[in-house]
């Protein structure tokens, strides 16, 4: 069994385990982890009143506690009663967290540095060096970089849309891990041989109250950021979330040891989830038909409807493609948030899915989060002029009507459960208000248990898709979507969105190892990236198909021979 060694000498305390060598300084708030990192061990944890500045730092405490080491770095601050940054050392892990006391609400946290005035008089942020060459982030963003250089920002966070900037939520929230190599990697998403240190965050949905994680280097250094938006209160004492250094042979490894933490501090769920029989077969979701067939002159959420789906399905049932599930996709629904059919473009809903399922097949029904559409506003997160926002999930009336819905659409129209979207639509900003104290990550988990909860009570075998690939998350989800197709690399060249897609797979199923991977399949930059990735997709999970007539993207058409060629490689004929 490993141990953790210390020698100590005048200015050091010196630690070798096996797994790492750490020099913790017992002159100034640093250790050196061999090879990787020179940590710094300030802290800054801002409030709504001020920036929390340290204006003294003491020297380190070390307490021995069995094979476990803790260094304690007390830190006079302007912000706070007492702050500590401690250091936990056990043979395998070094966890870096701060504990404050006092009185305040919480703006944004580093850790890895902060603002500091040090006694040697030197001032303003301080951050650790980085020794690596790159960073591998689990979220996907655009540009297209699975490893990416150790200078290059990341965000893993809940917040995040399509704009410049914004284009890092398609994970909402992923796995909340970071990896650094020595190496840079050849491609847009190859994986560096060799060694690899894990960074990974501690912390179970109740202390999941921050909205976004950032990773932010600067000429050769880098701190971690925890953006809480003044939404938490510290009332006497507060531990942030622990960051976990570990080796790794692999990112992968780092997921699952991630994961693996979780559970063993009792912050994931372990148990393995129940799954239907059904919810393995082929899915037919029709946003990427309906976006083919409005080609620009429409907008795909007006062609949602009955008859255009019942021409695809039978189009594809014609040459052997009978989908298992079939998602009606945005907008089958007269209002986002309250969920009435439109009968316009869905007449007799329920006797369409009854039909559905007098042919062996079932229906899922797309769902926006977070939308305030049709909601009153005394349900929603609101902002500074009361204005309805987002669905408030804290809010026990939201929560009654969510319950309602689920009974008259799993219920009395028949649907079989749903495919969740947009769960990156976070209400971000400290201004909001929301009817309860929770917000961030948690927020999120309160809204798909909301869900997930009242959907299960009325169908036990209701499907929940969502694309929330954090292991805190397997509790309130059954398949985890790839979610979209992004298009480009740093370089400005297209990355194979099969390459794109296996990465991603890569990282939900490592966090996420028993849950079911909805491939997706939108949109396809041409028709040869759409046939490549259709051939890949049963062994990536369950095949999603999004196309019938033509590609979105290049108006390529689709023959009969493709549709022929998508059944054979599904094993469909």
């Amino acid at each position: 069994m490993s141990q953790v060694r210390i020698t100590t000498t005048d200015t050091a305390y010196h630690l070798d385990s096996g797994h790492y060598h750490l020099t913790v300084s017992r002159t100034d708030p640093s250790a050196e982890l061999v090879g990787w990192m020179t940590l710094n061990l300030l802290a800054s944890v801002n409030t709504r009143g001020g920036r929390d500045e340290t204006y003294e730092t003491l020297p380190p405490v070390l307490v021995e506690r069995g094979n476990v080491a803790v260094f304690d770095f007390p830190q006079r601050t302007t912000e706070w009663d007492a702050k500590t940054v401690r250091l936990t050392c056990t043979p395998e892990t070094i966890a870096l967290e701060v504990r404050v006391e006092g009185h305040g609400v919480l703006g944004d946290v580093t850790l890895m540095g902060g603002r500091a005035v040090l006694n040697t008089r030197a001032a303003g942020t301080f951050r650790s060096g980085v020794h690596a060459r790159g960073v591998f982030s689990p979220t996907p963003a655009h540009p297209v970089r699975a490893v990416r250089p150790v200078s290059a920002p990341v965000a893993l966070t809940v917040i995040g849309d399509a704009s410049p900037g914004r284009l890092h939520a398609v994970f909402s929230p992923p796995p909340l891990v970071l990896a650094f190599c020595k190496d840079e990697p050849a491609g847009a998403t190859d994986i560096p041989d060799g060694a690899w240190l894990a960074a990974s965050v501690r912390a179970g949905i109740a202390d999941l109250t921050f909205t976004e994680l950032t990773y932010e280097p600067l000429d050769g250094g880098a701190l971690l950021r925890f953006d809480y938006e003044c939404h938490t209160e510290v009332r006497g004492s507060w531990t942030s979330p622990a960051v976990v250094f570990r080796a790794a042979s692999s990112p992968w490894e780092a997921i699952t040891q991630h994961r693996a933490d979780l559970i063993e501090h009792g912050l994931a769920p372990s148990a393995v989830p129940e799954r239907a029989g059904w919810w393995s077969r082929p899915i037919f979701c029709g946003w990427g038909a309906q976006c083919a067939r409005a080609a620009g002159s429409v907008s795909p959420v007006e062609l949602s409807r009955r008859d255009l789906y019942d021409e695809w399905l039978d189009r594809l049932a014609g040459h052997g493609i009978v989908p298992g599930t079939i998602v009606i996709d945005d907008r089958w629904q007269l209002t986002y948030g309250d969920c009435e059919p439109d009968e316009a473009k869905w007449p007799a809903l329920r006797e369409w899915i009854a039909d559905r399922h007098a042919r062996g097949q079932r229906v899922l029904l797309w769902w926006r989060a977070w939308s305030a559409d049709g909601l009153p506003p005394e349900e929603c997160v609101t902002d500074a002029g009361g204005r309805p926002v987002a669905a408030d999930p804290s809010n026990p009336a939201y929560r009654l009507r969510v319950r309602a819905i689920m009974e008259r659409l799993l219920g009395d129209l028949g649907a079989d459960g749903f495919k969740i979207d947009f769960t990156q639509w976070f209400p971000s900003g400290a201004h909001l208000k929301t009817h309860g104290a929770t917000w961030g990550i948690a927020l999120l988990h309160e809204l798909l248990a909301t869900m997930y909860d009242a959907a299960k009570q009325v169908k036990p075998d209701a499907l929940i898709i969502t694309h929330t690939p954090h292991p805190a998350f397997a509790d309130v989800s059954d398949m985890i979507r790839l979610n979209d197709v992004l298009e480009y690399d740093a370089r400005g060249d297209l990355v194979p969105a099969v390459d794109q897609l296996r990465y991603r797979h890569a990282v939900a199923t490592h966090a996420m190892p028993h849950h079911l991977i909805d491939t997706d399949q939108w949109p396809m930059p041409s028709k040869a990236d759409w046939l490549a990735y259709a051939r890949a997709q049963p062994e990536l999970g369950v095949p999603a198909l999004y196309y019938v007539e033509s590609v979105d993207n290049t108006g390529e058409p689709i023959t009969g021979a493709d549709l022929d060629q998508v059944a054979t490689w599904w094993g469909l004929r």
